[in-house]
């Protein structure tokens, strides 16, 4: 069993991870333990796991989570596999949180059984977001027809399951976004027009994800919607199709009354490029806000690394890695830049 070399403390073995769970003695240092482990290792810990009170059970998942997140030589997948049968739904939705970055095709069907069979709408919803990925490498062709096919075919059926909680419809529609079915169009357009505000969200999410430019009048015209989480997705989805038409509009948003709105302008700023907008994000770079100071560079090593040349973007990350403090750090880009 291989597992990573941790300085804090040396890692319990299986029988000390074992006798840890039995008598409800988990930590930080027992979670650390069940990383990397053999399937049949984790089936032991799975028998000692559903005699755990539930309390326990969830914040240890949970934990397992925070921590996979923080450390990437920790991976609890083997336990989070068996976790999603957990008789809990918090302890189940971590499970699929914890396999987030897990590209194994063989999740594919799990996944889609607990989009269409879980008894909690939050997990159904949180395994819709999870399929995307494998949407996407399908679309890429980076995966076989037949998951790519398996995914596409449980997304579509919560989407169009009219019965079904309105949260899980709108995440199904925005991992079905990556295809360029007719039937996603379609989806997408009703979406648009649906009466709850928030599935209306998800269609210009959608929009943006689709890398399709004939949304680009919708898109641009919730620039100026009343709602910030509209205004957000619809300065995302700008920047995702690269509207250069939207510039303009997005410069106007970097004032936004709303800090991840002005954010997300930035970041469109970034992917769009333009002189006009590299004017805007160095002029960002001298905000008041740190917060819109870091979005700004961020979007100018984007911006370099997408429209400019290569001797920038190099320039830019000498310049970032070797920062002393913010004054020095404009000034010497300044005078480079020049």
């Amino acid at each position: 069993m291989v597992r990573s070399s941790r300085s804090e403390s040396k890692t319990p073995t299986l029988t000390e991870i074992l006798e840890s769970l039995k008598s409800g003695q988990t930590n930080r240092r027992t979670l650390y333990g069940l990383s990397n482990l053999e399937r049949s290792e984790a089936e032991q810990v799975w028998a000692i796991w559903g005699r755990l009170p539930v309390v326990t059970r969830r914040k240890m998942a949970q934990m397992m989570v925070e921590i996979a997140e923080s450390d990437f030589e920790v991976n609890f997948d083997e336990v989070f596999r068996l976790v999603l049968e957990d008789p809990d739904a918090t302890v189940r939705l971590a499970a699929v949180e914890g396999l987030w970055e897990n590209e194994d095709i063989r999740l594919v069907p799990v996944l889609a059984n607990v989009l269409l069979n879980d008894p909690a709408a939050e997990v159904r919803a949180a395994a819709a977001t999870s399929l995307g990925r494998f949407m996407l490498s399908g679309e890429l062709g980076k995966i076989r027809p037949r998951p790519h096919q398996q995914a596409f075919q449980a997304l579509l059926a919560a989407c169009t399951n009219e019965k079904e909680d309105l949260e899980v419809r709108r995440r199904a529609l925005e991992s079905l976004a990556y295809s360029g079915e007719s039937v996603v169009i379609d989806l997408i357009r009703a979406a648009y027009r649906h009466p709850d505000e928030r599935m209306r969200v998800s269609a210009v999410f959608a929009m943006g994800r689709s890398a399709d430019d004939r949304w680009a009048a919708e898109v641009m015209r919730e620039l100026h919607s009343p709602s910030p989480q509209m205004r957000y997705e619809a300065a995302r989805a700008c920047g995702e199709l690269e509207l250069a038409d939207a510039v303009p509009a997005l410069l106007e948003l970097i004032e936004d009354v709303d800090a991840e709105v002005q954010e997300a302008a930035i970041w469109a700023l970034g992917q769009i490029g333009g002189d006009e907008a590299r004017q805007a994000l160095d002029a960002c770079r001298h905000s008041d806000s740190e917060a819109l100071r870091g979005a700004a560079r961020e979007a100018l090593r984007e911006l370099e690394f997408l429209h400019g040349d290569l001797g920038a973007f190099l320039l830019f990350d000498f310049f970032e890695d070797e920062e002393d403090d913010e004054e020095d750090w404009d000034e010497d880009w300044d005078e480079e830049w020049e």
